[in-house]
């Protein structure tokens, strides 16, 4: 298939890109703004023949339409976004204008183009829109969102990306573009941005930083190897049904406070002597760095996925438990030191943000 992935920079866009071309045949397309957290160095497996890549913005319609007719794509993958809730908080106008009008640019320019097409490749396309657990709100201390649990988001971001789901399942109900959705929890691994929990917290812990966790750190979240979501997208986009929900989970639920104590506990086992070097010999160790700071405006206790409906449909199940999953995103930072030594030294200054005034 000729697979046009926008968002192919980021985080999660970076580890399809990298499975579509590393373990599969087919082609990709690349489009992304390259914005603060889109960076081509997640993707070394840049130079094959079956890899491009185009700079667009996804508000731009008229390059959008340039880039379809040229590549001539079987599939779409969207996961071009704003993603980072604290930024939603500090300044939302980019996220209502890339997440809901650049969804709806595209979706107009996809439309266009599949009604172009023979009725066989017609049947063959496929809208594939990725999003995120956080559209269902704040779950509570019990249950598990499904894929029928109604949209309550809590801040800019998740309204951006909940707005966005709807109009994907509109423009298949309306104009009959063949669409599927997915919903994942929160995803962690190799070339994560550092304002994200978990890459900010190993990093803060190297540099002898202050690891600041929000309120008393008991919100809980599922979390999910990178690596296994992207197989999971590319099931879906390949075998999922038109016009099905597929949530997408880790089976990893774990409280904040949990997550930074297990990441200090794998730096004291894999970098026992940075602690003396840069922590400045503490002997309470990495975990003596942890500081409660205040707590975010909205922010939701507790997401958890039922990702029962894709393993009983397509065959999915993570490969990652969260306690291999997370020593090998720690032992990959420790291991590519340039990678995220050439992120901080641009825009990106290592605070959190999100807390007004």
């Amino acid at each position: 298939m000729k697979i046009l992935v926008t968002g192919g920079a980021g985080f999660i866009g970076s580890a399809v890109v990298r499975y579509l071309i590393g373990e599969t045949e087919h082609q990709v397309l690349n489009i992304d703004a390259l914005t603060y957290a889109g960076n081509l160095e997640s993707i070394p497996c840049s130079d094959s023949p079956r890899y491009l890549f185009r700079q667009i913005d996804i508000r731009d319609q008229s390059a959008l339409e340039q880039a379809f007719n040229d590549f001539l794509p079987d599939a779409v993958m969207h996961l071009a976004a704003e993603s980072h809730v604290d930024r939603s908080i500090d300044g939302p106008a980019d996220f209502i204008q890339t997440n809901i009008v650049g969804t709806y640019n595209l979706l107009e320019v996809a439309r266009r183009y599949w009604q172009s097409l023979d009725p066989e490749q017609k049947a063959g396309f496929r809208f594939h829109h990725i999003s995120t657990d956080e559209v269902y709100g704040d779950l509570g201390p019990e249950g598990l969102f499904t894929e029928t649990t109604a949209y309550e988001p809590s801040s800019p971001y998740s309204a951006s990306k909940a707005s966005s789901d709807h109009l994907v399942r509109a423009w298949l109900r309306t104009y009959g573009l063949p669409t599927v959705v997915t919903n994942c929890s929160n995803n962690y691994g190799p070339y994560h941005f550092p304002e994200k929990l978990i890459p900010l917290m190993i990093l803060n812990a190297l540099a002898g930083k202050p690891l600041p966790v929000y309120g008393d750190g008991t919100q809980v979240r599922d979390w999910l190897y990178v690596e296994d979501h992207a197989r999971a997208l590319v099931k879906v986009v390949t075998e999922g049904v038109v016009g099905e929900t597929y949530n997408i989970g880790g089976h990893n639920e774990r409280r904040n406070i949990d997550v930074v104590h297990t990441i200090c506990d794998i730096l004291e086992d894999l970098a026992p002597d940075n602690r003396h070097s840069r922590a400045g010999g503490n002997p309470g160790g990495f975990a003596s760095l942890i500081a409660h700071v205040t707590d975010r405006p909205g922010h939701d206790v507790r997401y958890a996925i039922d990702a029962g409906k894709i393993e009983r449909e397509l065959g999915w199940v993570p490969q990652e438990t969260f306690e291999s999953g997370i020593r090998k995103t720690v032992a990959w930072y420790l291991a590519n030191e340039t990678w995220w030594r050439r992120v901080q030294d641009g825009s990106y200054q290592g605070q959190r943000l999100g807390v007004i005034g």
